[in-house]
């Protein structure tokens, strides 16, 4: 079981940045996948980025060349960096983890944290 915990949400302009993080923490993080998931008031959640404890990511169409994920392994973390925030990126934003294989589809998720808020107004 691996325990995740988000921080670094708030409010921001169009344009703006943010950065989030998600401390990871469990009895081992070999082959880890960390992937964001916000989700909108009266959606579904939506793959934004991932990566591998390992190296490499992947990233949605969407948030290309906006958004970069990235790890620190001295401390456990995976952070995601916001940059050009759009009034549509607002959600509250999730981590969550798998092992070995990175998807798009929440469901396939056994780890998630408690997410944390991101509004940006226009």
């Amino acid at each position: 079981q691996v325990q995740l915990v988000e921080s670094g949400g708030g409010l921001v302009q169009a344009g703006g940045s943010l950065r989030l993080s998600c401390a990871a923490s469990g009895r081992t993080l070999s082959n880890l996948v960390i992937t964001w998931f916000p989700q909108a008031p009266g959606k579904e959640r939506e793959f934004v980025a991932a990566i591998y404890w390992s190296g490499g990511n992947r990233y949605a169409d969407s948030v290309k060349g906006r958004f970069a994920i990235s790890r620190d392994f001295a401390k456990n973390t995976v952070s995601l960096q916001m940059n050009s925030l759009k009034p549509e990126d607002t959600a509250v934003y999730y981590c969550a983890a798998r092992r070995n294989i990175a998807t798009m589809t929440a469901g396939d998720y056994d780890n998630w944290g408690q997410g944390t808020q991101v509004t940006v107004s226009s």
